[in-house]
């Protein structure tokens, strides 16, 4: 059994995928299985996954499912991984140099402390520069909120978690008709049990592509409104500031203008402060829809 699966949801996305295959036949450490979730995807992925596998350079696993969009890929995932350990790598990233021989290395640090549910490295640009800002050096245990409210750190990091202790938490929800709901909503429930080690090792190559949901936030908003209200809702219930708790009742409010749900106020779990955040969610819900009317 190999110690990490580096699983890869994907859709539609033949034409970059290679580069994903490439970065992980070139890694020093091969103690790990590719998982591929290709989710419905219409063009040549399954066609070239099979070619790869005949290769037989790297351990593979193919599954193809009906499009659920990017957190369906990821229950997927979690049900399937059988390793000890996981991380993703999105089909338009690369896996970084040597990062597996990093990931396990930094493992061997906690892998018998209990409290740890997994690392948090560093992702970088195709030119090296790291994405963000690198962890401070004197923090040596961390929840991924705290890295971002008390640390003060920026930009996207990789997360490497126990397989086990993902498991234990409830999927993703999957709502009709929509195919996005923010991956934040986990990994925050994760935070409220354990703690993860940091380390400033780049573990992924990030290239963010035309078609990907980073550079697409606001249509994402107005496309799956339901699943943003669902993180939000749980962002508010989670979160320990007030300001923290406003900003995500302007954000719960706007979802909630888009879904017209008129029990949106009951259905918070901070009442008041979403009364506050309303003169400030229509705005907000204003802008979205002038920004993305084409």
């Amino acid at each position: 059994m190999k110690t990490i699966t580096v699983f890869t949801p994907t859709y539609n996305r033949a034409y970059c995928l290679h580069k994903c295959y490439e970065s992980l036949i070139e890694q020093s450490n091969q103690d790990f299985i590719w998982l591929i979730i290709d989710d419905g995807s219409s063009d040549n992925t399954e066609e070239l996954v099979n070619s790869w596998i005949d290769e037989g350079k790297i351990t593979i696993q193919y599954h193809y499912q009906e499009n659920q969009g990017m957190h369906g890929g990821h229950n997927t995932a979690y049900k399937l991984i059988k390793t000890v350990l996981n991380v993703c790598i999105d089909s338009d990233d690369c896996m970084g140099e040597n990062a597996i021989e990093k990931i396990l290395n930094a493992w061997n640090l906690i892998k018998d402390k209990p409290e740890f549910a997994g690392l948090v490295g560093l992702d970088a640009d195709e030119s090296g520069n790291i994405i963000g800002t690198k962890i401070p050096q004197n923090v040596t245990e961390t929840t991924l909120y705290d890295l971002y409210h008390t640390h003060k750190i920026q930009g996207d990091k990789k997360l490497v978690y126990r397989t086990e202790i993902v498991k234990k938490y409830p999927a993703y929800p999957i709502f009709e008709g929509e195919r996005f709901v923010p991956l934040g909503y986990l990994y925050q429930l994760i935070d409220q049990d354990y703690k993860l080690l940091p380390i400033n090792e780049v573990l992924c190559v990030v290239e963010y592509m035309a078609d990907g949901s980073s550079l697409n936030i606001l249509k994402q908003y107005r496309r799956h409104p339901r699943g943003f209200a669902f993180s939000r809702k749980s962002r508010m219930h989670l979160d320990t500031s007030f300001m923290n708790k406003f900003k995500n009742a302007i954000h719960y409010v706007s979802s909630s203008m888009f879904i017209k749900n008129g029990s949106f106020i009951n259905e918070s779990p901070e009442k008041l402060i979403t009364i506050l955040a309303i003169p400030f969610g229509v705005l907000l819900n204003i802008y979205i829809r002038f920004k993305t009317k084409n």
